[in-house]
């Protein structure tokens, strides 16, 4: 499996009253215990375990971010021809608007330029106006919609956002 660089290694935020220092690790099965912990505090409608396992066994580059042990988040992408499709990112409800996304965000960017990608794509809960404000500061436009697309509450269904972001290639 290919890794990220250390692209988020030594990116500091103000948490509290001292810098906090994180770095990336490639995702493996034995953190699963720990990163299903984060999805399911993270979101309603949490990927399974099997979902995890599933990326991890196909090879999907799956990177987490640390802070000593102290998972601060992760993501999960697939590679295809000249993309990438990011398939699940998330930051613990602890370290939100602290920047992290962010750092996640230019990981997989960069380590999609490196594998040749023109394209990062993605689909966001129409409902979660915080996360697609978070892909918008990063550059990402809508350019779809998938109707019904998210399990919701009550057995109902949400409609995805689609956005892509287009990636500048060295010259």
């Amino acid at each position: 499996m290919s890794q990220c660089p250390e692209a988020g290694a030594g990116a500091a935020v103000q948490a509290e009253s001292e810098p906090l220092q994180a770095r990336f690790e490639p995702m493996t099965a034995s953190d699963l215990d720990a990163v299903l912990a984060l999805e399911q505090s993270a979101y309603a409608h949490p990927w399974q375990r099997s979902h995890f396992t599933d990326c991890l066994d196909a090879g999907y580059p799956a990177q987490l971010l640390l802070a000593g042990d102290t998972l601060l988040g992760y993501f999960v992408a697939m590679k295809g021809v000249e993309e990438v499709h990011l398939l699940n990112i998330a930051v613990a409800p602890t370290y939100q608007r602290q920047g992290w996304a962010r750092v996640l965000l230019d990981a997989l960017a960069l380590w999609a330029r490196g594998q040749g990608a023109h394209w990062l794509w993605l689909e966001a809960r129409a409902g979660n106006r915080r996360a697609i404000q978070v892909y918008q500061a990063q550059g990402f436009q809508q350019v779809g919609r998938r109707k019904q697309y998210y399990p919701a509450e009550h057995g109902q269904r949400e409609d995805a956002l689609v956005m892509s972001l287009k990636l500048s290639q060295p010259a």
